[in-house]
């Protein structure tokens, strides 16, 4: 099944527990698309991809229209994407998206995270090498569609790795290749679970254990922050 899949496995991100936090960091997603490509998602296909997250999530559809209002209104100028790069315990390359209204703020909260861990932030580009950055998509099976014909398919459009996952069928592809993929499959009148970009180590830093709770720590510290949209790590627990 390929790298891809081996990295979702070992991957150890707790999920976040508290369902406010996830549709406010999913609200500010929605506002920064729509800010950016217009609040119609028909002719904006970054809008298209978060709600669709969005609705995988369960987020309520008030709360969605609310975020799309506070772009129309310019209510999240001032908001910017941010990416820090860091190495945490025991070296593991760390990397944190986030959407902030408050930079300064931002990087404050997580030079803390990192300091208090044992870890540091780097400079911007420092830990590009370790990661490749792909587009993913998680698609709900359809009975009348033959995968091994649609993975054949999809190969001209960018995806480069295919699997089945329980009842959805997930996609691996270029960073690039994301609105090719993403239309191909519309298109095709295929349910789009969710879409969004992620980060793959090239390289993996194996931990024990014990060492390996070291990391989860910061990395609970990080995904709690409300300005942090994403955590990727390069970290993988031996045995």
């Amino acid at each position: 099944m390929g790298r891809a899949f081996e990295f979702r496995k070992e991957r150890k991100f707790k999920r976040w527990a508290n369902m406010a936090k996830v549709f406010t960091k999913i609200g500010r997603e929605i506002a920064t698309a729509a800010k950016e490509g217009g609040a119609d998602p028909d002719t904006n296909s970054r809008l298209r991809a978060v709600l669709q997250n969005a609705r995988a999530a369960n987020m309520p559809k008030d709360n969605i229209d609310r975020a799309i209002q506070r772009a129309v209104n310019k209510e999240v100028d001032n908001f910017k994407e941010m990416v820090y790069e860091g190495n945490g315990p025991h070296k593991v390359a760390i990397v944190v998206e986030c959407n902030t209204d408050n930079p300064t703020r931002t990087i404050a909260n997580v030079r803390a995270y990192f300091s208090k861990s044992g870890g540091e932030v780097g400079t911007t580009g420092s830990l590009n090498y370790l990661f490749e950055r792909k587009s993913v998509f998680k698609v709900a099976k359809n009975p009348v569609i033959s995968i091994e014909e649609l993975e054949l398919e999809m190969i001209d459009f960018g995806v480069d790795e295919m699997f089945e996952e329980d009842d959805h069928i997930v996609m691996y592809g270029g960073f690039t290749d994301f609105g090719n993929i993403q239309k191909a499959l519309e298109e095709r009148k295929l349910e789009i679970t969710t879409a969004e970009f992620e980060r793959l180590p090239t390289d993996f830093k194996l931990l024990n254990a014990e060492q390996g709770a070291d990391v989860e720590k910061l990395l609970d510290k990080l995904e709690e922050d409300d300005d942090v949209i994403k955590v990727f790590h390069n970290m993988r627990i031996e045995g």
